[in-house]
């Protein structure tokens, strides 16, 4: 499992859990990783921090969710959304949610480490 974001992975495994997700994008989709209309909103207009946003996408998305079941239907894919590289994005709580859960390494798709 990699993360990334649309405008950068061209990839055929690409997985969208953007609740926005672009109408070229021919990839399926993982709506259980969809974030709240509401969350997005709040975030973009500055309504709730960064870390408000994390706490409730934890609270509301993430502990219904099987962590280990997650990384299992998706270990060979790349999950997308639209934030660019060291922007705030609801695809690296997941990584590092499946991260704390699993054991398993979730990397930025395309970030060289040393």
């Amino acid at each position: 499992m990699k993360t990334s974001y649309f405008a950068k992975y061209k990839g055929k495994k690409g997985v969208s859990i953007a609740r926005g997700t672009p109408k070229w994008f021919e990839g399926p989709t993982e709506s259980e990783l969809f974030p709240s209309w509401e969350m997005i909103h709040g975030i973009k207009k500055g309504f709730i921090t960064p870390s408000e946003y994390e706490s409730m996408y934890r609270e509301v998305i993430l502990y219904r969710l099987n962590p280990l079941e997650i990384y299992e239907v998706h270990k060979e894919s790349v999950l997308l959304c639209w934030e660019k590289i060291g922007e705030f994005c609801h695809r690296r709580i997941v990584a590092s949610w499946i991260e704390e859960e699993t054991g398993n390494v979730v990397e930025e798709y395309g970030v060289w480490k040393l």
